[in-house]
């Protein structure tokens, strides 16, 4: 077949606008099988050889949509080939296949964020980030807006008129706003916490009202926390967005020790210092880096006060290390004759002053 042929062969479609749309279609479909097979025999085969499974997670999402887009694409160039359709025709058929592409691309986008959320809530899991009820909320909420935001762009796909569907909503949010202002103020306060990272699950805090304990869920509305006297306390996430915490285990879980020692007048400073680091240093639970020091602070009334300064590696076991220390460092100054001093008081009592015309009695 010669050039002129071929031109002629395209005349003759151009003739028969309904053969010419269904040879755009089918040509469409064939890319699309294209696509298919590249997907599957090249770019997969090619993500396998990697050690990244995100590549692999990827393909699998978009596999499928891409194809039908393509296929789907052929449709929408099929029909805007002139002239137009007959009505509704005209209308009904592109926005069709428009919607079928918005809700292809939609269930991609739904299977992707579930995928996503489960492999992050093991993630949270096992560092104890958050508490599994938050996580799951926000996990319902990514999706209600993902399916939110479909819904308002099919709507507009079909061009309808969302102005009193926002001034409903406008309204009905308004409502729930007022009716509901401490919920969502703590569960914004919720999100800041887990935004901020200023705490998490397993963390040692202490709150601006001088309580401490151990964070043991973070959930939509309140977060709990279990003192050292087993006692649960639950705050209101509001309040804790908006308080000073003091946060033990951050940046690094290493917790330090202050143990005040005091001393005797005339004890030999440099001994002391040496019994104190050498107590630390024999503590299996007592971190070797940072080192232990001993610091003097201040000559007291009765003693010469030292300071043991130590790090252990969870603020959990920060009482039951100080007990232990302590008794080494009693028993440690008694075997070398440390003396710990006490205070004391000398009461000197003076003799009673001779009464008035006794002395001139004594001189007659």
């Amino acid at each position: 077949m010669d050039f002129s042929a071929l031109l002629d062969s395209f005349r003759f479609l151009h003739e028969h606008i309904y053969l010419k749309r269904l040879v755009i279609m089918v040509s469409y479909a064939v890319i699309a099988k294209l696509v298919d097979l590249f997907i599957d025999r090249v770019l997969r085969r090619i993500a396998k050889r990697t050690n990244i499974a995100l590549d692999d997670q990827i393909i699998a999402f978009l596999h499928v949509p891409i194809c039908w887009t393509v296929l789907l694409f052929g449709v929408l160039h099929a029909v805007a080939v002139g002239p137009p359709l007959a009505p509704p025709w005209a209308r009904i058929l592109p926005a069709a296949t428009k919607s079928i592409i918005l809700v292809t691309w939609l269930i991609a986008g739904l299977r992707a964020l579930a995928r996503f959320t489960d492999i992050r809530l093991n993630t949270v899991v096992a560092k104890h980030e958050i508490g599994n009820d938050l996580f799951f909320l926000f996990k319902n909420v990514s999706r209600v807006v993902l399916v939110v935001a479909g819904l308002l762009w099919l709507l507009a796909i079909w061009e309808v008129d969302m102005t009193p569907l926002f001034a409903s909503a406008g309204i009905a949010g308004i409502a729930i706003a007022l009716a509901a202002k401490d919920t969502l103020a703590n569960f914004f306060g919720g999100i800041s916490i887990f935004a901020d990272k200023s705490f998490k699950v397993g963390n040692y805090i202490i709150l601006e009202s001088g309580e401490r304990g151990e964070v043991v869920e973070i959930g939509i509305r309140s977060t709990r926390i279990k003192t050292r006297d087993d006692i649960l306390i639950t705050v209101p996430n509001s309040i804790l967005a908006n308080s000073k915490i003091i946060n033990e285990s951050a940046p690094i879980p290493r917790f330090r020790i202050r143990i005040p020692v005091g001393v005797a007048y005339g004890s030999d400073l440099d001994v002391v210092e040496r019994i104190l680091l050498e107590v630390a240093a024999a503590n299996p639970n007592v971190a070797s880096e940072p080192e232990p020091r001993v610091r003097l602070r201040t000559f007291g009334e009765s003693s010469v006060d030292f300071e043991l300064l130590l790090w252990v590696d969870d603020p959990s076991v920060k009482g039951l290390e100080t007990h232990k220390i302590l008794k080494q460092v009693y028993e440690a100054f008694k075997e070398n004759h440390v003396v710990i001093p006490f205070p004391q008081r000398d009461i000197h009592l003076a003799a009673p002053l001779p009464k008035a015309g006794e002395s001139e009695i004594k001189t007659a």
